[in-house]
């Protein structure tokens, strides 16, 4: 296991309830100690402090005597909603409350003290590099800022958390005669928001200290970074006639800060949507921001999913976000352990100490432009101190092995499925000629909902890196892997690679409208286009691979502005329908196969209601209810079905939310690990490996699938399949108990099977005992099959019934 380049613990000033040298050093030492198990796997070490919300930059005047503002609150320290049903404001999102009585009074003479403490303890206690980051947030949440709210509202352009309550990064400055750092005499009127941050960023972590600035909330990549409404999007309509001009508006925030601040790192959290989203609605230039040696980190996975569970746009978002990366190739991970001012933890509480969160995002990986798979190799945890101040050391124990555990076993090649990720055309639909805005918007809204609803899709690679592999001759890189797309446009290089990919034996489900097809691709998939239909569709399931004992709906509402137009396929009468759906006497094929290629129209069942981040309509389209209406995603894993890997559900209504899945692959296993919202639900697996039977856990094998009822939050190693009718399969690990012997596997309750085993991938021989009796030094020895195939490297034994047990 390599070493991770960069830890970074981030923390508020909440547990230096004395600023004086002794009580600063044991909180310190303290803080290092709980967190040590993992640092000493680091190159280097991390203490970002959220010392306020970053106005403490921006009112610096080089008075290291001055008192700091700083986060001392629960709540929202400068409330910008009504809440409902609230009369006496008794909410967090109604006013703050101090988080201890008598809060220390802290000036940035003694954050200077702090952050060279850090610095020193760190370095006499692991010999790493230690670096102390600075924050900068554009909200209303963390502390009291006269600057933003009363003296300068101008630059909160963005509605996120209320009214004019977010600071935009392309904002300009009111002239006022206030002294400051960088601008003793006041600050002229017009000056670019990235112009003064830049410049008082430069003198305040000069002067005390810092090593690099964390920038917030998706600070310096739009406007309203929160939600999928912005300037180009108002929910109702796209309107992208000023996406280029927004873009300069965004890159010169960047160009002006660096004019600035030009040495130290900037790191950054990022939006909590995909790339697309973000291109449609705030047209956010991601690829010029990587391209433009600004300095900066990319963004790690959102934590908006310890807020509402929506994994399917934490791992959208983020593989859209690591498609392509800033020179270094390099990315983090993010993990939501405490929050210091909404007066909860989320190990303890949203996530129940239940790892999804750990398990589901450390299954991504990247594939880089030499076909090389790419994982995080810095953590970040947000934060190591609870809303009180308190570092309750129950969360590190707990929290590290797990993290532990999944570098150990991190994707070593890609997984089953690629998403093929369409990074460049994204930004040329945003910014071309003719625009085409809904189109990103709906494809990655559309596979974040499909992640949702179970499609394990955990590894990406941009389309141009895949075109590259393709024309080197790396096509062995997906031998094993079903690669996921939107249909690419007629003639274009993607549809070009593709043809090529699929002449040569891959394997392909694209999603999508068809309207810019190829009339190649539309030939292979036999469908023609005709009219296109919307609105409420009658849905028709050829082919459903769930077991639900309501029923599926049998309408769908199909929004024309949430789904890039309408359906618009013919199927011809040769290719397999998997779904079509009606309005008017008219039918449209909804999903289809051909040979290795599937594809799905696909429907985004959600739409906007209007309100706000707190009534909680307003800042995501809201889904329509499952148990009313067909959920459109769904056809993506009934299409994969066709392809080969099954992932059913069974379950007693169609309301009740799906399992969310993803498969990687490490040291040849199938590492499988999920969220599982409501644990009455059970999952059917079988990959065109065979049924998979976890180590250490039972299966019950019905119509060729594993079937499973699995706890909340679940992660399991698989290296057996198996091929039967029916019955009970387990795998457990059994001791060695041989010199020269790592490790056995018992596979039991076989009945006329055909077993697929996956060894480690090492030099070591594989011994099967077939119905054996301790110590399995004499056989039955069954006939091994290697085989090396689009299955991978695996050994195969075939007609097998009772027991085997396998041993390298």
């Amino acid at each position: 296991m390599n070493k991770l380049r960069n830890v970074s613990l981030e923390m508020s000033l909440k547990p230096f309830r004395s600023v004086a040298d002794e009580a600063v050093d044991a909180v310190i030492r303290e803080a290092f100690r709980q967190w040590s198990p993992l640092l000493k796997d680091a190159e280097q070490v991390s203490v970002l402090l959220w010392t306020a919300d970053g106005s403490e930059i921006l009112t610096y005047a080089r008075d290291l005597d001055a008192p700091i503002e700083w986060g001392r609150y629960i709540g929202g320290a400068n409330p910008k909603w009504n809440v409902p049903g609230d009369p006496e404001g008794k909410s967090l999102h109604s006013r703050s409350y101090l988080y201890c009585e008598n809060p220390a009074t802290i000036t940035y003479r003694d954050l200077k003290r702090i952050v060279a403490a850090i610095r020193r303890i760190g370095g006499e206690m692991f010999g790493l590099p230690i670096r102390v980051g600075e924050t900068f947030d554009p909200g209303c949440e963390f502390a009291k800022s006269p600057f933003k709210y009363e003296l300068h509202n101008e630059i909160c352009l963005a509605d996120t958390g209320g009214p004019k309550s977010f600071a935009c990064c392309y904002a300009t400055l009111n002239g006022d005669t206030a002294r400051y750092a960088g601008f003793p005499e006041g600050i002229p009127d017009g000056t670019p928001l990235g112009t003064f941050l830049g410049r008082q960023a430069r003198h305040l972590l000069s002067d005390l200290g810092f090593d690099y600035l964390w920038l917030s909330n998706g600070f310096g990549f739009g406007l309203e970074t929160w939600m999928t409404k912005g300037p180009m999007f108002n929910g109702a309509a796209f309107d992208a006639s000023q996406a280029n001009a927004i873009r300069e508006k965004i890159l010169n925030f960047w160009r002006c800060f660096r004019a600035e601040c030009p040495q130290h790192r900037i790191e950054t959290r990022g939006t909590n949507l995909t790339t697309g989203i973000d291109l449609a609605s705030d047209a956010v230039p991601l690829r010029e921001i990587y391209d433009g040696d600004f300095g900066m980190e990319p963004p790690p996975n959102s934590p908006w999913a310890a807020l509402n569970s929506d994994f399917g746009l934490e791992l959208a978002g983020w593989m859209s976000h690591i498609a392509e990366l800033p020179p270094g190739g390099h990315y983090p991970f993010r993990f939501y352990t405490h929050d210091p001012w909404w007066h909860n933890s989320p190990w303890l509480d949203r996530y129940g100490r239940q790892p999804h969160d750990i398990f589901l995002p450390m299954s991504v990986s990247r594939l880089d432009e030499s076909a090389t798979v790419r994982t995080p190799d810095a953590i970040l945890f947000l934060t190591i101190d609870d809303s009180h101040g308190r570092m309750p050391e129950q969360v590190p124990n707990e929290v590290i092995p797990f993290i532990l555990d999944c570098r150990h076993t991190a994707p070593d090649q890609p997984g089953p499925l690629a998403w093929v990720y369409p990074f460049d055309e994204y930004h040329a639909m945003t910014f071309g000629d003719s625009p085409r805005v809904d189109e990103p918007f709906f494809g990655d809204w559309f596979i974040r909902s499909a992640i949702r609803n179970g499609l394990p899709l955990n590894t990406v690679v941009s389309t141009g890196n895949f075109e590259k592999h393709l024309r080197a001759g790396q096509t062995a890189t997906y031998r094993e892997s079903i690669i996921v797309t939107p249909v690419p446009d007629a003639e274009s290089p993607m549809h070009r690679a593709l043809m090529q990919f699929i002449d040569g034996g891959g394997s392909a489900l694209l999603y999508g409208p068809l309207r810019r097809a190829d009339a190649a691709l539309l030939e292979r998939l036999d469908l023609r286009l005709g009219p296109e239909i919307a609105g409420e569709l009658a849905v028709r399931l050829h082919s459903s691979i769930d077991t639900v004992a309501q029923q599926y709906p049998t309408r769908m509402n199909h929004r024309p502005l949430m789904n890039a137009g309408g359906y618009e396929a013919v199927a011809k009468g040769r290719s397999k329908v998997l779904a079509t759906v009606a309005a008017n006497e008219q039918e449209r094929a909804a999903a289809v196969t051909a040979g290795r290629l599937a594809w799905v129209r696909g429907t985004n069942s959600s739409g906007y209601v209007g309100g706000d981040l707190i009534s909680g309509a307003g800042h995501l389209p809201r889904m329509d209810d499952p148990a009313e209406w067909f959920d459109g995603d769904l056809l993506m894993r009934f299409a994969l079905a066709e392809l080969g890997p099954s992932l059913a559900v069974a379950k007693r209504a169609p309301g009740q939310p799906n399992p969310i899945t993803t498969i990687h692959r490490h040291n040849n296993a199938f590492y499988f690990a999920g969220f599982v919202p409501d644990m009455t639900t059970e999952l059917r697996l079988r990959l065109p490996q065979g049924a998979p039977v976890f180590v250490g856990c039972d299966a019950e094998i019905i119509d060729g699938h594993a079937c499973y009822r699995l706890p909340r939050a679940w992660r399991y190693e698989c290296r057996v399949f198996v091929t039967q009718t029916s019955g009970v399969v387990s795998c457990v690990e059994k001791t060695a108990e041989m010199i020269g012997l790592k490790r056995r596997l018992r596979i039991f309750g076989l009945k006329n099977a055909k077993v697929r085993l996956y060894p480690e991938n090492n030099d070591r021989a594989v011994s099967v005992v077939a119905n054996g009796s301790y110590p399995y030094f004499e056989g039955p020895f069954p006939p091994l099959h290697h085989r090396d195939d689009q299955l991978g490297r695996y050994i195969e034994i075939e007609d097998v019934s009772g027991e085997l047990v396998a041993g390298w």
